[in-house]
Order: structure tokens, then sequence, then C-alpha cells
């Protein structure tokens, strides 16, 4: 599958009824979320910064994903991974976020310390983590996939 998408979107791809290209509009129109996070970097060293943004689990469920949302343990078999622009990628699993399970706040977020995100593109903001390993920079891409296609 071609996963080129317009620059400064996002591409929503995977396990969706068809592949979904978000633009920093798209996601400023979903219910707007505040994360007030600290974490350490190891290239920065500690970090405190302020984003707003989308809820993960709004984005998706607004991408109409192929997940059986009447069962619970069909959710827990699904991973989302997410690639920034400088090729970072990182894996969350679908039971982190959902409000059945971890219910655990994670952004695409649009605006960093009040500044827009527009010219970088959206940020993957993890609250709960202490080490910002998990913060993409710059995503352009957010694949769901099924566990089992990825062992």
């Amino acid at each position: 599958m071609d996963t080129t998408v317009t620059a400064g979107a996002v591409l929503l791809h995977g396990r969706f009824e068809e592949p979904v290209e978000l633009t920093m509009a798209h996601l400023r129109a979903l219910p707007e979320h505040r994360a007030e996070v600290s974490f350490d970097c190891l290239s920065a060293g500690p970090q405190r910064h302020v984003f707003e943004g989308a809820l993960l689990w709004d984005v998706l469920r607004a991408a109409r994903p192929l997940v059986d949302f009447k069962g619970r343990k069909q959710r827990l078999r699904h991973l989302v991974a997410v690639t920034g622009a400088d090729g970072h990628l990182v894996v969350v699993s679908w039971a982190e976020f959902d409000p059945d399970f971890g219910a655990q706040p994670i952004l695409l977020a649009t605006t960093m310390d009040g500044r827009p995100l527009d010219a970088e593109g959206p940020q993957l903001v993890v609250p709960t983590d202490v080490c910002g390993a998990r913060y993409v920079s710059g995503i352009t891409a957010v694949r769901l996939a099924e566990a089992a296609a990825c062992a």
C-alpha cells in the first residue's frame, strides 16, 4: 500500500474501513484535551510542557476502525504504530488508551505550550510516561494492526 501523505497531514491506515488522511484542522475539530506533562528526555534532560489536542481514542474512533467494540477481548488484539517525520516509530497497545482498560489520555497534540504545531505536525503525547521516548514529533502515519499480524 502506498503510504504517501500530503505535507502536514497524518495517514491513518491498516484496520480501517479505508485509509484516512487527517489534517491539523481535522484534529482540531475533535474534542480538545489538555495535558500538563513532565518527563525526562535523554538528550535535553527534564522537560515540562502543556499539550493540547485530540485523544488517540477519539481520532481512531472517528476514522472507522475495523474493531469489534461490543467485545472487550477482541479490542485487546490491536496495536497502534505511530511514525514521525524523522522515522521515529512507537507502538502502543489498544488497552493503554481504551476507556474500559488503561484509559490513558494519549494525545495527538496540535499545540505545545500554547504554540500551534502546524509547521511540525502533530505530536504523540503519553502523559503517564516518565521517559520522553514515546513522544513522537511530526506524526506522519498511524497504523492500526492486529497483534497476530505482528507475530
